[in-house]
């Protein structure tokens, strides 16, 4: 007889494609028993922050592309991207935002299609880390 998925199962190996574990761990450390919520709290703050980004990105793109806010939410995106496990995401944020520093547009918009495909993933990866936590 086959055997049911587990559903957190499914969940971790989800969390495993773009999450280093290692830097969730080192999270994890700062609050090992769960009793402050902390990684639930930073999960949150990390998706609220990506609910006010995106729009800003969004407006900034197109005809008018504007380098200063692409910059902005990159570098944003960055270190927080980083400190929740999402090392690849940081590293495209890091190239979009020295591109946009140096006010190079051409190429800018399949790099940004991508990080928003990759920040998609990270946000359903983190999400599906929060019933997981103890």
């Amino acid at each position: 007889m086959p055997s049911t998925p587990n559903p957190d199962q499914h969940s971790a190996s989800a969390a495993n494609f773009c999450l280093d574990a290692q830097a969730l761990a080192r999270l994890q450390e700062l609050d090992p028993n769960g009793a402050n919520k902390l990684m639930e709290r930073v999960i949150t703050a990390y998706v609220k922050s990506l609910e006010r980004l995106l729009p800003e990105l969004e407006s900034a793109r197109g005809d008018k592309l504007d380098p200063n806010v692409v910059r902005h939410v990159c570098h944003t995106l960055k270190s927080s991207s980083a400190s929740l496990g999402a090392l690849d995401l940081a590293e495209r944020c890091a190239e979009i935002e020295t591109l946009a520093r140096i006010g190079q547009t051409d190429g800018l918009e399949p790099l940004l299609d991508g990080m928003l495909a990759q920040v998609i993933q990270v946000r359903q990866a983190l999400l599906s880390l929060l019933p997981n936590i103890p």
